[in-house]
């Protein structure tokens, strides 16, 4: 790992991340230092005379093939891999499969409770997963973001991360402290835009807000139906109006990589991983925080509660919960483990990455997704499909 010396921007941002509590998400696994060493990996004996099987419902893109063989070279047991794209193609799966068919799946903390009050996920039992391998402040906040329900933690936090401004710096440059989500409706840049639809509408109500258009806050409209209809109302306004300058929705991470590869989009609300890829592509594309905050997420293990290989699930955690597994995961994803440990082996390039993408005080504006409840959910995704055919 190279050792150079770190200019005073990226020394800022990284003693902003290990100080940072607003919503807990502090201690990243991107803010070098901070870190103590993690304890011993330690495989449950059992695990390795049952099944030795474990299936995994997984984010495209997030356990290579690379990090499956690691996985079964160190700890005997096949693992099974099959990717989604969407939270929304997640929890469809699943609620087809009515539990089963997977051993682990990986919700976003704000949905947790939705798949629980379903009977989806079972509780994770604290005794056999490595939780003390976890950076504190991403445990803790994933249990005020839904990770706990009704006392019992539900998942085992793997990373987390942000949703805000990709943009091309020669055709859409951005400063951090005036960067906004209103930027993407520039004219300027008409016809280069991309977002997803739900969040899209997520990203146009927060700049509202900070404009004093908006009746109520947008946390209030996740929480209140009436309050979140009468904000949704006005934003669904703005965006059809925008709408002209939408090349493309994304609703994956290959769409929205897309979207700057080939056709013509110079500035969008992407997930952080987009912005990172595409920079260490070597295109000109680069990721910041808006003054309005970062969407800001945390995402995990869920053990399913038709489960069959459980010793396995819980070997599967805890291999990931080890220095080396998440600084690869963090490498391949361009996402911010959660293991303790990490960022001392990550690459020169996520540090970089980071950097930039969090200057300033941008850690401490991050706005984190309050839980979706079912109704919010129907509604928003009825907002979001009248956006998209606009």
């Amino acid at each position: 790992m190279s050792k150079k010396t770190m200019d005073r921007s990226s020394l800022k941002t990284q003693r902003a991340a290990r100080t940072f509590t607003r919503r807990t998400l502090l201690q990243t696994a991107a803010a070098t230092g901070a870190i103590a060493a993690a304890g011993p990996f330690v495989i449950n004996s059992k695990a390795l005379s049952s099944s030795g099987e474990v299936k995994v419902f997984a984010w495209a893109g997030y356990f290579s093939d690379t990090m499956m063989a690691d996985f079964e070279k160190k700890t005997g047991i096949k693992g099974t891999r099959v990717e989604f794209g969407s939270n929304e193609e997640q929890m469809n799966t699943v609620k087809a499969n009515q539990g089963k068919g997977f051993d682990l799946i990986m919700p976003t903390i704000d949905r947790v409770p939705q798949y629980v009050e379903e009977g989806l996920l079972q509780p994770l039992d604290d005794s056999k997963v490595n939780f003390d391998n976890v950076i504190g402040g991403n445990l803790s906040g994933s249990d005020g973001g839904g990770g706990k329900v009704g006392g019992k933690r539900y998942v085992a936090p793997t990373d987390w991360g942000t949703e805000a401004l990709t943009y091309n710096m020669e055709k859409a440059p951005l400063t951090y402290g005036t960067a906004s989500y209103g930027d993407m409706w520039n004219p300027d840049y008409a016809g280069k835009v991309t977002c997803r639809g739900h969040s899209g509408l997520v990203g146009i109500g927060l700049y509202l807000q900070d404009a004093g258009k908006l009746p109520h806050t947008m946390r209030e409209a996740f929480a209140d139906e009436k309050k979140m209809v009468a904000n949704y109302d006005i934003i669904l306004a703005f965006a059809t109006k925008a709408k002209p300058s939408i090349a493309q929705f994304w609703s994956n991470e290959n769409e929205a990589q897309g979207a700057f590869r080939t056709n013509g989009v110079v500035i969008g609300q992407t997930w952080d991983s987009t912005g990172a890829r595409l920079w260490d592509e070597g295109l000109p594309i680069r990721y910041v925080a808006p003054k309005e905050g970062a969407l800001a997420w945390i995402e995990g293990f869920g053990m399913l509660s038709g489960a069959e290989n459980i010793e396995e699930a819980n070997a599967f955690i805890n291999w990931y919960y080890t220095p080396e597994v998440g600084a690869m995961y963090a490498s391949e994803t361009k996402i911010n483990s959660t293991v303790k440990g990490a960022d001392a082996l990550l690459p020169e390039f996520n540090k970089k990455f980071f950097a930039a993408a969090y200057p300033g005080d941008a850690l401490d504006k991050l706005w984190s997704w309050p839980i979706q409840d079912a109704w919010f959910i129907s509604k928003r995704n009825e907002y979001a499909e009248k956006f998209l055919a606009a």
